[in-house]
């Protein structure tokens, strides 16, 4: 098969010939292609989840699993019942990280209470305080060395944005996606109709103001937490701790209406 033939194709034409080669050799070369194609999807995802991994593997450990994540979802990918290929090797290559996380042991044993105790401790020291506390008070205040307590905050933003990435319905189809950096490509625009889109759209508003801003600046602007914080004049463990709720409850509305 002529590679200069193929550069010429676009994804969706390649997956359409992918999916109707009979030839083993043609498919590969195919695959090949799509591949390196999909490849800065996960150099991007590498780079934002690093110090999600940073205890257990290297950047080009993650890529080259992200390359084989590629390769299989490939394979796997159903035009007709998934979203666009980028979103859905998206999801999957964060949840590789995710499994190679809790494989190599690196997620803390006690993860969810930590976690559950300092969003409790920042409740109880800002209200003590008459403001935001810094991480070293909130560790303090719980005994914890603080460089723990960060790695915890880290991983629970992480994994609240796995979770709202991955919410599906009764069917194990997707029904919210975290939008893509190109607004007019964002998977609710695209895929989400009727009844699904006025869900989300009510459980948005229902969400208080810092929190709409928040979901906002993070899903929509693509702004860092810190970024955050110092747009909303606040502390980054506010900001945090605002996200996670502000996820909790669309992740709620969502599934209550399915």
């Amino acid at each position: 098969m002529d590679k200069a033939a193929l550069s010429e194709k676009t994804n969706d034409e390649l997956f359409a010939m992918y999916r109707d080669e009979t030839d083993s050799d043609e498919k590969r070369v195919i695959r090949q292609e799509l591949t390196m194609r999909y490849i800065y999807i996960v150099r991007a995802i590498a780079y934002q989840m690093r110090d999600m991994y940073i205890g257990f593997a290297q950047q080009e450990d993650i890529i080259n699993e992200g390359v084989l994540e590629i390769m299989k979802g490939i394979d796997r990918y159903d035009p007709a019942r998934d979203n666009k290929f980028d979103t859905f090797i998206s999801r999957r290559i964060r949840g590789m990280v995710i499994d190679l996380m809790r494989k190599n042991d690196w997620m803390p044993r006690n993860f969810h209470r930590d976690n559950k105790a300092i969003e409790e401790a920042q409740v109880t020291l800002t209200e003590k305080l008459g403001r935001s506390p810094s991480d070293e008070e909130t560790a303090d205040y719980l005994s914890m060395d603080v460089k723990k307590m960060r790695k915890i905050r880290s991983m629970t933003t992480m994994v609240n944005v796995l979770s709202l990435d991955m919410t599906y319905d009764g069917n194990n189809e997707t029904i919210l996606q975290v939008p893509t950096e190109n607004i007019s490509d964002q998977p609710e625009q695209n895929f989400m109709q009727g009844e699904t889109m006025r869900t989300l759209a009510s459980a948005i508003n229902s969400l208080q103001d810092k929190e709409k801003m928040i979901i906002s600046l993070y899903y929509v602007d693509n702004l860092t937490m810190s970024q955050i914080a110092d747009v909303m004049n606040i502390s980054q463990p506010r900001v945090s701790q605002l996200h996670a709720k502000a996820v909790k409850k669309l992740k709620k509305c969502m599934l209550a209406e399915n």
